[in-house]
């Protein structure tokens, strides 16, 4: 896609987001808060799967972790999002410090289940706190205040949640355009020939699951406050599952691509839950279908329908020296 038809075709969706809100239908906005919110935690996830090439079932680990530090400080009376969002996302970091410390060192399936299962005992960490509901959860009294201005509102905390996605977009895009966009590619591409050239893959793929991780974080801080409740499910692997298909049924390696899986995902969700709660065995067959027939997934099938390139994580040979990749 030329760069004009591309920021043609950001700016159209833009504007359609920015327009929801002007329906006068409360239901329309916070349904696309959730879908803003999803898509931030889905392009966390993105970011480990499309980029640096890991598969990662522990996501909701550190979504759980930013809805719990926001609910706690929230109920002990800090509502200033300026200081409750920040230790949302370094409190998610932290948890990630540990946790990736340890899963990094495996790869493939085993990382699967090693991130599953630190995933797992955060969840139940989360149950054994009865002061906050232990696995029943608990209810904040009020969102969250952003530089003295009320978030009550549900079409003002849409614009500052949409606001929130497009700064990570942008500082997202910056990142894997950057020079360690270019080598934590190089880590999925081959690992052992980027090592061979003088790059430690464990420090980068270390910093990108900590970058990942604090995306998580808010998006967890602002599903706190849009729900104002918190509860163990937010922490279960049923979430990393589903951030993970909205990333597949998406595109993954593009930024874009998994917030417009999460859009799809939500919106067949909802209209399916409608007729029976059993949606799923419908949804399955479209994630099949993806997988074999739409190999660039649907956000990928999008723009070649309008007759595009859509630019993405390329899968080229790493360099052959670090003043190559420099």
């Amino acid at each position: 896609m030329t760069l004009s038809r591309r920021s043609i075709l950001y700016l159209v969706l833009l504007a359609l987001a920015l327009a929801v809100p002007l329906l006068g239908n409360t239901y329309y906005t916070r349904f696309a808060t959730q879908i803003a919110m999803y898509g931030m935690a889905a392009l966390a996830v993105d970011l480990l799967l499309g980029y640096v090439g890991l598969i990662t079932f522990g996501q909701a680990a550190f979504v759980g972790v930013g809805a719990y530090v926001t609910g706690m400080l929230t109920v002990a009376g800090v509502h200033d999002a300026l200081i409750v969002w920040p230790a949302a996302i370094l409190g998610a970091v932290a948890f990630a410090l540990i946790i990736g410390a340890l899963s990094l060192r495996t790869e493939g399936f085993q990382f699967i289940m090693v991130t599953l299962a630190f995933a797992q005992m955060v969840y139940y960490i989360a149950q054994s706190l009865r002061s906050y509901g232990g696995d029943n959860g608990f209810t904040i009294p009020r969102r969250n205040t952003l530089a003295g201005m009320s978030l009550a509102n549900h079409t003002v905390f849409y614009y500052v949640v949409l606001a929130l996605l497009v700064i990570v977009m942008v500082v997202a895009a910056r990142l894997v355009k950057s020079e360690f966009g270019m080598v934590i590619r190089g880590r999925r591409d081959n690992e052992r020939r980027l090592a061979a050239i003088g790059f430690p893959p464990f420090r980068y793929k270390y910093a990108a699951f900590l970058i990942a991780a604090g995306v998580a974080g808010l998006a967890g801080a602002l599903m706190a406050n849009h729900a104002r409740f918190v509860s163990p499910a937010i922490l279960s692997w049923q979430v990393s599952g589903q951030l993970l298909a909205m990333v597949i049924l998406g595109s993954a390696g593009t930024l874009m691509g998994p917030i417009f899986g999460a859009a799809i995902y939500l919106v067949f969700q909802q209209v399916l839950s409608d007729y029976t709660d059993h949606w799923m065995i419908f949804f399955g067959p479209l994630i099949v279908a993806r997988v074999l027939f739409v190999k660039e997934g649907l956000w990928g099938m999008l723009v070649r329908a309008l007759g595009a390139q859509e630019i993405r994580a390329p899968r080229r040979p790493v360099a052959t020296d670090r003043g190559a990749a420099e």
